[in-house]
């Protein structure tokens, strides 16, 4: 009993350190995570997990770390241990499991997330416009295709991203171990900090002889990002908050990120001062320029901000100083991250986000800079390009419409590559516009009917006849508003606007009424003569009776010219006739005869019914045997030629 209270004492002495040892170890663990030390907060936290504590915090801090360092695999596995303990979490995290779990490939789980996310927040743009593009991948795979990508021939086993054009060359950023930055490291992702670099493009965009920009303008923390203007003597870039050998904190005792310009003077980049609209409690970064250089836009946390961080331009005054920042509003922005701005030679905004469908991560988007100063339609500029992993920093020559991009994707170099693309398809979204045309009584499809698609200026841009199963289809323009006319002998014309959006093909059907004919009574014109052998259609100069292909029923128009026969044959009692009735040779030459037998008969039961006697009429099909033009089988003809062989005769036989 003794020795078993010895053990017992043993066994508590011991379990009561390392309950010590773990809980000082979660102490540490959160103080780093904290500081955004998300490396070492990572390292304490899974040997935490290792000895099998479980916890609703700590995987969220895990999952967490692994996000905020774009290791989104990881963050999933984590995110997933978080709602196996408890599936009632904030939104925010139903949003970043999701974005996780497109980088693991599970796209239905993802937007099963997306669903409870959006359920939950019911205003967030994230989910809004998750809901309103249901069919994103389908939208995303129609944008997929345009680029042939590879990775540069720089990159190193480090992080190498955020390039630029500068004459001849690229500038880009790299944390790859050179002189004075050997062993210094960016607590966030235990990682060296970053320098800017400088290589020199190739014909085919291959890049040679990468080195350092230079030491006034690479500190002992992070540069990154930069744009030059089009002559090269200035340069915008984004540094942690160090200038003069003083580094500045926010009250949390971070160090965050500022946008510094310099000058070009005697061969190096000097004058280095910190634009006027930074500050030490927020972050901005990553800038861009206008086309015409008068506005500069930047990624920021400022206050205003609508997500985690917004796109923002500033305007670039005369004298050198700066407006006041703008948020480029919700047309872009969203609830999640907006970063990485570039403005293409073609007035385009192109930038990553994560807030809006895309394949996960960070996805490269685009918008073109309309003239008034707002933006159109955003879109995701689709694979390869894209990926589930973070693509961002695209850059585009507008000009050879070649460039380069940043990535984290599968089977890189480092933690992020630099790749160089060439775009061999614009971005001209396109759509079908198809549908049908039908009769409203007999709900058939009709034939024949001219279909005409003008601009919203009524200027004619294509005409098509619709065949046997009265469909139509154009190719059109997204984001464009169309007329639709149609036409057809019998039915009034309709006209109706069609505005084509970004989503799937458009399909719009249109339903014609045939005219109303009024019962008439015609005299017959006594200044034609009727004699045996003529035409009684034509001496009544009436039409030929066409029917609807392959079809035999009288059509009310075609009452309208019987009735002229009937009163011709009323007018002369012993009058005679021979209603030959004939088709178009498309269709068997056997069907043609059976058919054009049948309308004969029809026309024939047709009169007999208005009270004509039927030893009076005699009537014959002759199929295809008598056409009257070229349009014989195997000879391409238009629906009009086609129309004028199937036609019926009155042949008067006896007065």
């Amino acid at each position: 009993m003794k020795l078993k209270k010895i053990l017992t004492a043993i066994f508590l002495f011991f379990f009561f350190l390392n309950g010590n040892a773990q809980k000082a170890l979660l102490s540490k663990a959160e103080k780093e995570y904290n500081d955004y030390a998300f490396a070492d907060a990572i390292s304490m936290y899974e040997k935490a997990a290792a000895n099998g504590y479980q916890d609703e915090k700590m995987f969220q801090r895990l999952g967490n770390a692994y996000y905020f360092n774009a290791e989104l695999a990881k963050a999933a596995g984590w995110y997933e241990k978080l709602f196996a303990l408890n599936p009632k979490q904030e939104p925010e995290y139903y949003y970043r499991y999701a974005q996780s779990l497109k980088t693991t490939g599970d796209y239905a789980k993802a937007d099963k997330m997306l669903n409870e996310f959006n359920k939950i927040t019911n205003t967030d743009s994230r989910g809004i416009l998750f809901e309103n593009n249901k069919n994103y991948l389908e939208q995303i795979k129609l944008n997929s295709g345009r680029f042939e990508i590879s990775p540069t021939n720089i990159n190193s086993e480090h992080s190498d991203f955020g390039s630029a054009f500068l004459n001849n060359s690229l500038v880009f950023t790299s944390a790859r171990h050179i002189g004075k930055k050997e062993g210094k490291t960016f607590k966030w992702t235990n990682k060296s900090f970053t320098n800017l670099y400088v290589a020199t493009i190739k014909a085919d965009g291959s890049l040679d002889n990468a080195v350092l920009l230079n030491d006034e303008i690479n500190s002992k923390f992070n540069e990154s990002t930069p744009v030059f203007t089009k002559d090269g003597k200035t340069m915008y870039f984004t540094r942690n908050n160090f200038l003069d050998g003083k580094r500045g904190k926010d009250d949390k005792n971070i160090t965050l990120l500022k946008l510094y310009k310099a000058d070009f003077v005697a061969r190096k980049w000097t004058n280095i001062k910190e634009l006027p609209f930074n500050s030490d409690r927020y972050s901005t970064a990553h800038p861009a320029l206008s086309l015409d250089e008068k506005k500069l836009y930047f990624a920021s946390d400022m206050p205003g901000t609508l997500g985690q961080s917004d796109l923002f331009s500033v305007t670039i005054n005369a004298d050198g100083t700066f407006g006041k920042p703008e948020n480029l509003g919700k047309g872009i922005n969203t609830e999640g991250r907006e970063t990485f701005p570039f403005i293409s030679g073609d007035n385009e905004l192109y930038f990553a986000t994560d807030g809006r469908p895309g394949l996960g991560g960070l996805d490269i988007f685009v918008s073109k800079i309309l003239d008034n100063g707002t933006y159109d339609r955003v879109q995701n500029i689709g694979e390869p390009v894209n990926t589930s992993f973070d693509d961002f920093a695209f850059i585009i020559d507008s000009n050879t419409r070649k460039g380069y991009f940043s990535s984290n994707k599968k089977d890189g170099v480092g933690n992020d590559d630099i790749y160089k693309f060439t775009e061999t398809k614009k971005m001209v979204c396109e759509r079908t516009l198809t549908g049908t045309i039908l009769d409203s009584k007999a709900n058939e499809p009709i034939e024949g009917a001219k279909v005409t698609l003008l601009d919203d200026k009524n200027q004619v841009l294509g005409e098509i006849t619709t065949a046997a199963d009265g469909t139509y289809s154009f190719t059109v323009n997204c984001n464009k508003n169309y007329l639709i006319k149609v036409e057809r002998k019998q039915y009034p014309a309709k006209v109706s606007p069609v505005a084509i959006a970004y989503g799937l093909d458009n399909k719009l059907d249109f339903v014609l009424e045939k005219e109303k004919v009024a019962a008439i009574a015609l005299p017959l014109p006594v200044v034609k003569k009727i004699k045996i052998g003529t035409d009684l259609g034509k001496t009544l100069n009436i039409s030929m009776i066409y029917f609807d292909l392959g079809k035999a029923d009288i059509t009310e128009s075609a009452a309208v010219e019987l009735e002229k026969i009937f009163a011709a044959m009323q007018e002369y009692p012993s009058m005679k006739i021979d209603i030959r009735s004939h088709t178009d040779s498309r269709s068997s030459a056997k069907s043609n005869m059976v058919l054009s037998d049948k309308r004969a008969k029809s026309i024939m039961a047709w009169l007999v019914q208005k009270g004509i006697d039927a030893n009076r009429l005699k009537g014959k099909g002759y199929g295809e045997s008598k056409l009257l033009n070229k349009c014989k089988d195997g000879v391409k003809c238009s629906e009009e030629q086609h129309l004028v062989n199937r036609r019926s005769e009155f042949l008067i036989t006896s007065m």
